[in-house]
């Protein structure tokens, strides 16, 4: 009873302390903000409602594919590269509710060019038909925001036996990545985005027992997941340099959405601190930026969050654990991604 007592405040402390600071986990190399991505709120006042991206980019002529684009800060990018004249391809695991969101955007949006397509990432023949069809009938991807995700769910395991958080956050975009990104190449310029957390700085790549067979605790399986999001974004970001394909992660801030609904206690805090937390429009912004902004045509393997340079974990930086963490996943996937 104590040690529950004891993780249970440990969680606690962690959730109000990432909540409170996220917003000044910043890198020492940012000198004020960019001019298209200025730190005021959107209009909601809150404490952390962080940057806006402001960049005047058009979209026009280019396609996006957004994971996990029926709900959240998913939703909301989808939204605003639709606004901004982009063909935009929602990705999503239930069509049901990915339709009635890209419904909801041509309401606001009569002209928004968004679709459907149904995606698994936690099922890798769902993944390989996906992009088996997209490739036959898509022409060009100018950016890929890799973007679904979940979030401390009980002890699951994919279709393929992988545990859930590593297999969906990481190794289903790996895949999906691995698949299209010869398209990519041949549209360059073209941008990828990972969506990451603060939560990385807490993670752990756990070779040895990568599936938590051994122990499993869901905080730190998302926590190791979303530092294989910073990695992968890094490592691929130094395999893709001369290519014009560029990749960076991002953190969206602590975002008040329902990708915390299979835990109980993190609902409570999140509804308790509500104030503190971003909306999802709030917490799209910096995805938007990475896709959009024209000061970051060359920049890659970085880490933003408020559409600033962000901190990067000493984990997150190893290129030691990047390459091995790639070489794992191609094993576990059975591909070859050189």
């Amino acid at each position: 009873m104590m040690l529950l007592l004891l993780i249970v405040a440990g969680l606690g402390v962690v959730t109000l302390l990432v909540i409170l600071f996220a917003p000044h986990i910043r890198s020492g190399l940012l000198v004020g903000q960019n001019e298209h991505c200025e730190g005021v709120t959107l209009g909601s006042g809150k404490y952390a409602a962080g940057g806006v991206c402001r960049s005047p980019v058009s979209l026009e002529g280019k396609t996006v594919l957004i994971t996990g684009a029926n709900t959240g800060i998913g939703k909301e990018t989808a939204l605003e590269l639709a606004v901004r004249g982009a063909r935009v391809i929602m990705a999503c695991r239930d069509v049901d509710k990915g339709e009635e969101s890209a419904a909801s955007i041509r309401a606001a949006l009569p002209h928004a060019q968004v679709e459907v397509r149904e995606l698994d990432l936690a099922d890798t023949c769902s993944i390989r038909a996906f992009a088996q069809k997209f490739l036959g009938e898509v022409n060009h991807l100018h950016v890929l925001i890799n973007n679904a995700g979940v979030m401390m769910c009980p002890y699951t395991k994919t279709i393929d036996g992988f545990e859930m958080h590593i297999g969906v956050n990481h190794l289903g975009h790996f895949l999906l990545t691995s698949l299209l990104i010869g398209l990519m190449k041949r549209s360059a310029p073209a941008r990828i985005v990972v969506v990451s957390s603060l939560a990385h700085n807490f993670g752990w790549i756990r070779f040895h027992d990568l599936h938590s067979q051994g122990s499993y605790n869901s905080g730190l399986a998302y926590c190791q997941s979303k530092l294989a999001n910073v990695l992968f974004a890094r490592e691929l970001a130094r395999r893709l340099k001369g290519t014009n394909v560029t990749v960076n992660s991002v953190h969206p801030g602590t975002v008040n959405s329902d990708l915390t609904r299979h835990s109980t206690l993190m609902t409570i805090f999140f509804t308790v601190f509500s104030t503190f937390l971003k909306t999802p429009r709030e917490g799209a912004q910096t995805s938007i930026y990475c896709a959009v902004a024209d000061e970051l045509h060359s920049i890659s393997g970085k880490h933003f969050s408020d559409c600033a340079p962000a901190f990067v974990a000493p984990q997150g930086r190893s290129e030691e654990t990047a390459r091995r963490l790639w070489a794992v996943s191609c094993e576990l996937l059975g591909i070859e991604w050189d």
